[in-house]
């Protein structure tokens, strides 16, 4: 008998599989979708978690691992705090963030060919107030920071969220207090090196 491949049969795979296993990884999804006889590809993969809303959350274990929102619940499983990093740039910088270079308040973030504007696309939707802007090529995306010199904070975020650093409260605004931009620690700290892998476990 031909496994199922449409698509509601994927999604129902992907369900069943993220409410039984801890899954960290998309790699690690794609090899127990194919353990249960079905293949799908990197992108096809990325689409269906985003239909489903998945999200990562951190689990008891300390592992940041993909869960799906709760029936009749609230459309996300983490906490819906003002400021929350955007699920879906979580994900995407995970998957396709390569390095995060900077000068002022200029972010130069590269990806795998051709994946820029889906990247540009995730940084734009999750409207920061913090950011300005993308303009985005076929590998390369041009983060406009609001703080004159906060490229490097920005940058250094960037690659925290793709090396699955995700911080607990996302970056924002400091309260009104007479002073302008973002507070110093407005951006989880990262080391600033390079994501060498565009789809890291």
């Amino acid at each position: 008998m031909t496994p199922p491949t449409t698509r509601a049969a994927r999604h129902a795979q992907i369900s069943e599989i993220l409410a039984q296993h801890p899954v960290r990884s998309q790699t690690e999804l794609a090899e127990r979708l194919a353990g249960s006889g079905i293949e799908v590809t990197q992108g096809t993969l990325s689409r269906d978690l985003d239909e489903l809303g998945a999200v990562k959350i951190r689990n008891s274990q300390g592992w940041l691992v993909y869960a799906l929102p709760s029936e009749g619940g609230d459309p996300t499983p983490r906490a819906a705090e003002e400021g929350a990093v955007d699920a879906r740039l979580i994900r995407v910088c995970e998957e396709i963030l390569t390095s995060a270079r900077s000068s002022a308040n200029l972010v130069v973030l590269r990806t795998p060919p051709g994946a820029a504007q889906y990247l540009a696309s995730a940084i734009d939707h999750a409207a920061r107030p913090e950011l300005l802007g993308t303009i985005a090529g076929d590998d390369t995306v041009l983060v406009i920071s609001a703080d004159p010199a906060g490229g490097e904070q920005v940058a250094q975020w960037f690659l925290g969220l793709a090396e699955g650093r995700v911080p607990d409260v996302a970056p924002g605004f400091a309260p009104d207090d007479g002073s302008s931009g973002p507070s110093s620690s407005a951006f989880a700290a990262a080391d600033p090196t390079d994501v060498n892998s565009p789809f890291p476990d």
